[in-house]
């Protein structure tokens, strides 16, 4: 039996009351004909239950979600949270970015920097934030200090926190032999083909042509998931990320759209556009103000700005009263402040650790605290995303982009990117054998 999770109408449900619940919506009579009829609203984590529930709770399941997206959103989460990025855009005041001048090393940097942070976090991913230290603390490699490893790794610790099991073979230092593949190394291949096949005017359409010509539907997740389900049952693209999805707000999206910034060097605005397109195709609100945070960022970190004003330049994009802006203005204010890092961590997973893991939020602050406590050094900004927790190869990879594009790639430290080795096993059509230096020089053809 396959329990396929981000799927089970009977798993959804309790993440979209509570989608529902944090969004203000009103959704307590809904809760109850739930409870009442035997479901469960403690959403399930990993996304799937053991067991399918009956067919009558299931056929309730279906229906109360097709309820729960007619549930009329609060006034102020519309004025404060619009879909309508129009005017946002139209107000959007970045900070003066510098002349961009010769980019192909800091997007080379974007790049190597993206695929080690992603492969830091790797093995870690969905470990607790107790368990990733008591794993670094084991091996001597804690404050974390270079990949993770199981040399030395007491066996009752490593029973308590067992490695990500999809990336244990690959991505433990003694494993890596170049880099694995990844969702968040693959989603910037599909920008890239998306800008090479039809320009900066590609649509959301041509995005959802993209998912479905070249990712397997077991290569996406959450958010993804949902709109790649809808996108077979005839749903149209531009609202396939809204219907029965409770994961709109999650991370999905922002790992998706560096590479618009990296195409975009010192045009933030026209990099965020490029990212609402895409990331509309399943995300709402907060999921898409984390892929215009990223795209614009990325925008003025291949030009090379400041990192303050790498991360202004991401919240001029983003509604200023939304949440997501609140949760980074959040974690550069605590990166500022006097606890030392472990008691840093502690205060934003007390913050926002009520919130599931792919959650852009808690995600979001861990960036920003990282970015901006890192100061743009690049071994210190990704060790600090990885070891906060919670999405660890995405934040990660987002913040080993960001400071790696500001790096560049001829200064990049040899400990992060020797074991890379210029390669990257994707299984993406088009992109086979993929070269790191191939991918920059195209990135930079795109750009043109």
């Amino acid at each position: 039996m396959i329990r396929l999770s981000w799927t089970q109408p009977e798993d959804l449900v309790p993440h979209a009351l509570e989608a529902a619940r944090l969004d203000g919506r009103e959704a307590d009579a809904i809760r109850d004909r739930w409870t009442a009829a035997g479901g469960s609203t403690d959403a399930p984590v990993s996304g799937a239950t053991p067991e399918p529930a009956p067919a009558a709770l299931r056929g309730l399941a279906r229906e109360l979600l097709a309820e729960l997206d007619l549930l009329p959103d609060p006034e102020a989460l519309r004025a404060n949270e619009p879909d309508d990025l129009g005017p946002v855009l139209a107000l959007a005041a970045p900070p003066e970015l510098p002349d961009p001048g010769d980019t192909a090393d800091r997007v080379l940097g974007a790049w190597l920097g993206r695929a080690a942070g992603c492969l830091l976090g790797k093995p870690v991913e969905k470990i607790s934030l107790a368990g990733i230290r008591a794993i670094a603390k084991s091996t001597g490699n804690w404050p974390l200090d270079g990949y993770f490893t199981e040399r030395g790794l007491d066996p009752e610790t490593a029973a308590a926190h067992p490695w990500n099991r999809r990336s244990r073979p690959t991505s433990l230092a003694e494993n890596i032999d170049g880099m694995p593949e990844d969702d968040d190394l693959n989603f910037p291949l599909i920008a890239l083909h998306l800008l090479e096949r039809h320009g900066p005017g590609f649509t959301t359409d041509h995005v959802a042509q993209a998912w479905l010509d070249l990712l397997p539907g077991g290569r996406v997740f959450t958010a993804e998931r949902i709109a790649y389900r809808n996108l077979l049952d005839g749903v149209e693209p531009d609202r396939a990320g809204s219907v029965r999805n409770p994961f709109q707000d999650w991370i999905g999206a922002q790992i998706r759209t560096d590479l618009y910034g990296w195409t975009r060097p010192g045009l933030p605005v026209e990099a965020a556009l490029l990212a609402w397109t895409d990331a509309r195709l399943s995300h709402g609100r907060n999921g898409v103000y984390g892929a215009m945070f990223a795209a614009a960022a990325s925008a003025a970190a291949v030009a090379g700005a400041s990192v303050d004003d790498v991360i202004e330049t991401g919240l001029s994009v983003v509604p200023a009263n939304s949440r997501y802006a609140t949760a980074i203005r959040w974690g550069t204010g605590l990166a500022e402040g006097g606890l030392d890092d472990e008691a840093a961590v502690d205060a934003l997973h007390a913050q926002y650790g009520h919130l599931h893991w792919v959650h852009v939020l808690p995600n979001a602050a861990l960036l920003a605290f990282a970015l901006a406590r890192g100061g743009g050094d690049f071994h210190r900004t990704i060790t600090l995303a990885v070891s906060g927790g919670w999405d660890t190869d995405s934040v990660g990879a987002t913040a080993g982009a960001l400071t790696g594009a500001l790096t560049g790639a001829k200064a990049l430290p040899r400990q992060w990117t020797d074991p890379i080795g210029d390669r990257y096993a994707t299984s993406v059509p088009g992109f086979a054998n993929a070269r790191f230096t191939d991918l920059a020089a195209r990135t930079l053809e795109a750009s043109r």
